[in-house]
């Protein structure tokens, strides 16, 4: 998932190679952390946080799909 989650960010930012996803399992869910390139946030966010919450969508679906419960945090 965390593969699907970087190829997703990767397609989105000018700079790639600032992408830092952390993953950490809090009970039963798994969460991922993702921090960005400052220029990038809006890239990743979106308008009114259209594409952050599509992010968190399709993660969702995948650990549905793996009966997992997922999160993703944008960090600063």
């Amino acid at each position: 998932m965390k593969e699907l989650l970087t190829y997703i960010v990767q397609n989105l930012v000018n700079d790639p190679d600032s992408i830092a996803i952390t993953e950490s399992a809090q009970g039963d869910e798994i969460v991922y952390e993702l921090r960005v390139a400052p220029e990038d946030m809006g890239r990743v966010i979106g308008r009114h946080g259209r594409i952050a919450k599509e992010i968190r969508t399709l993660m969702k679906a995948t650990g549905n799909h793996e009966n997992k419960k997922v999160s993703v945090e944008i960090l600063d």
